[in-house]
């Protein structure tokens, strides 16, 4: 029987990480249906406009402050109707996200297989990352095939009884989509350019590239992390740049904070070759977010987690991130710690990506055609 696959996106990370899977499998000729879910609206549809993705289905559910219990309820059905229209064989989802976990719930519902792309991470708290990590146990517990982006991850999977010949090591997708964005960079003069402007005002400052979005962080997380930079930003040694997250329980927050701050630009979430850029330019990141851990390290960019636990403990294991909460002491001092040793630096700016080697979806795409 001929495969007719559904790939289910609704965010930024989620397009980022799964565009490679769809080029390949369309490179292959396999039937491919896209449906995009756009719980994430703009970040979502700029990284599909970059990687020539035009979704056969776009759900758009993003509302204003949406709740999770309302977003979960609309996805769960929304989906189940594109899947009685599409008829799909397999079902391909990734990562943590309420349109992963509901999209795999609506294909159990259809008993359709599901292939979860980034299986396996555990932070061992169901409220840390919030709701992330049970969203990902929920999808474990329906995948018949799981990609896990690593050793570790394979090795969680198999302490929950998923059995072996189900788990499948490939390496995280999100390294391909940085190889190739890196590479589309690299190739168009007015990409490289794009920032020429924070260099200019900034000069010898080195930039601290800030990301903020986590649910857990929402109200005194975020007040904390916003003291820390007031701190830090009396150095003039340091700048940030930091790409503001729509949601207003951060966006309010840093804006009116940080709206005058002559050595703080905000600017509005990028497209994936812009933050590529940024991720170059910078000389650290501070960051709550998942995707960054996995990527900084292919620049040599160390990085300060935002969190108490990780489902990503590779880089804090290869020395690449360290944890450092929402604490204002601890933000403040390790981030001074980088800027004042030397050594402490260059052992964390080691230029090696525990999370993949940029063959992931040339790996999963194999498994899929031969299932």
């Amino acid at each position: 029987m001929k495969q007719r696959i559904l790939v289910l996106l609704g965010t930024r990370p989620e397009a980022i990480k799964l565009f490679p899977v769809i080029r390949r499998l369309k490179a292959e000729q396999v039937g491919v249906t896209v449906c995009a879910t756009a719980q994430h609206r703009q970040m979502l549809d700029q990284v599909l406009k970059l990687a020539k993705v035009v979704p056969d289905f776009d759900l758009n559910v993003m509302t204003p402050n949406q709740t999770l219990d309302n977003l979960s309820a609309r996805l769960l059905y929304d989906i189940g109707a594109v899947m009685e229209r599409v008829k799909p064989t397999r079902v391909v989802v990734q990562g943590d996200t309420a349109t992963a976990m509901t999209g795999a719930l609506a294909a159990y519902y259809h008993r359709i297989p599901v292939s979860h792309v980034e299986a396996g991470l555990r932070s061992g708290d169901i409220y840390a990352p919030f709701p992330e990590e049970v969203n990902r146990k929920i999808v474990g517990s329906i995948a018949d095939q799981h990609f896990a982006p690593t050793e570790r991850a394979a090795r969680a999977l198999l302490a929950e009884n998923v059995p072996q010949a189900r788990i499948h090591v490939t390496g995280n997708t999100v390294v391909d989509a940085l190889i190739l964005a890196k590479t589309m960079v690299e190739e168009d003069p007015w990409m490289a350019r794009r920032w020429d402007d924070i260099k200019q005002r900034h000069g010898n400052r080195r930039l601290i590239l800030v990301t903020c979005h986590r649910r857990e962080n929402f109200g005194g997380g975020v007040q904390n992390i916003v003291n820390a930079l007031e701190t830090i930003l009396n150095r003039e040694d340091v700048a940030v740049v930091l790409p503001v997250h729509p949601n207003p329980n951060v966006r309010d927050i840093f804006s009116a904070r940080f709206a005058n701050h002559p050595r703080v630009v905000l600017i509005s979430p990028q497209e994936y070759t812009d933050f590529v850029s940024l991720l170059s330019m910078a000389y650290l990141v501070l960051t709550d977010s998942g995707g960054v851990q996995e990527e900084a390290p292919t620049f040599g960019k160390p990085v300060l987690v935002m969190r108490e636990t990780t489902e990503r403990p590779e880089g804090v294991e290869a020395g690449t991130a360290r944890l450092v909460g929402a604490d204002y002491d601890r933000i403040v001092g390790e981030t001074f710690r980088l800027l004042d040793d030397d050594a402490t630096y260059a052992a964390m700016a080691r230029s090696h990506n525990p999370f993949g080697d940029g063959h992931a979806s040339e790996r999963i795409v194999k498994v899929l055609l031969d299932a």
